[in-house]
């Protein structure tokens, strides 16, 4: 049988197919849609220092091929995600990794060895597509000046388990990003976040979002997403992880071709929630129907 197993820093996970944060609760959401424990990890919902209400209505906007959203980080806090969502996934044997949003270099280190201490945990990825407010409100992942030292504090405070950095595609260049990231310590780099959109109500001549602008995601987004992995997967010696509109299996095979070690199912959880499901179980009969035997035998050579 093929080997599935995919090692991201100190940690080996089960199979090389997650589902992505804020698309999949904490969970326990979707438990009795689909088998959570066939997953090789679930990517908990985006989480904060403290509690936050999120966005105003609307929050979600359907697009041409997608979903347009601004929810706004709307969670309990770090310390009830740790203490409850994360233990659950824990006891049900399903690798929880969280993903960390801050507002500061010192939060994002203080989140980081919070989950450091918490033994429900098994890696922490860390949402770089939020405005830095010591710094005049420059979002993260779009300066590496801002990225690096919040990428250094984090892993300082991290110690042992791994920490992935979640690249947002709103920038010029995504592997200088990337090489950042991994200079600074990240165990692994996840792409690409959503892109940054409008959806205007022409009736109203309003937008249909309550902030204004949204994260598009969804099958519209998958070519960009692609690219970037085949790019930053060139430029960068640790494991991609690769997301942005899967749907199925031959969409997961395109980010395993140009480089991915991993992938995460994301918009595509909302209509049919046993889409990572099928996908884990199909890319195991696919391998071995193929005569691979691992996921990483699939990267193509251009």
């Amino acid at each position: 049988m093929p080997d599935l197993k995919v090692k991201i820093g100190s940690a080996v996970f089960k199979n090389p197919v997650w589902v992505a944060s804020g698309t999949f609760g904490n969970g326990e959401e979707l438990e009795n849609l689909t088998d959570i424990t066939k997953l090789g990890a679930v990517i908990m919902k985006g989480t904060t220092l403290h509690p936050r209400e999120g966005n105003p209505f609307g929050r979600i906007v359907e697009t041409p091929s997608g979903i347009l959203n601004c929810i706004g980080l709307q969670n309990p806090g770090l310390e009830e995600v740790l203490k409850t969502k994360a233990r659950y996934l824990y006891e049900k044997g399903v690798a929880a990794v969280i993903n960390i949003s801050g507002h500061s270099s010192e939060e994002y280190g203080l989140m980081a060895e919070k989950a450091e201490e918490c033994p429900y945990v098994s890696a922490v990825e860390m949402n770089v597509s939020c405005p830095n407010v010591k710094e005049g409100g420059i979002t993260f992942g779009t300066d590496p000046r801002v990225l690096g030292p919040a990428v250094k504090l984090a892993r300082e405070g991290l110690r042992t388990k791994p920490l992935i950095v979640k690249l947002t595609p709103n920038v010029t260049d995504i592997t200088v990003m990337a090489k950042c990231a991994e200079d600074n310590g990240a165990d692994a780099v996840s792409l690409i976040n959503t892109l940054t959109g409008l959806v205007i109500d022409t009736k109203r001549r309003r937008p249909v979002l309550g902030n204004i602008t949204g994260g598009l995601s969804g099958p519209a987004v998958r070519p960009v997403a692609v690219r970037m992995v085949w790019q930053t997967a060139k430029a960068v010696k640790i494991p991609v992880i690769g997301l942005g509109g899967i749907e199925c299996l031959d969409d997961a095979l395109q980010f395993f071709i140009a480089g991915a070690s991993a992938v995460e199912i994301g918009t595509a959880s909302f209509y049919e929630p046993r889409t990572a499901e099928k996908i884990a179980l199909e890319l195991s009969a696919y391998l071995e129907k193929n005569g691979f035997s691992s996921v990483g035998e699939l990267r193509g050579d251009f």
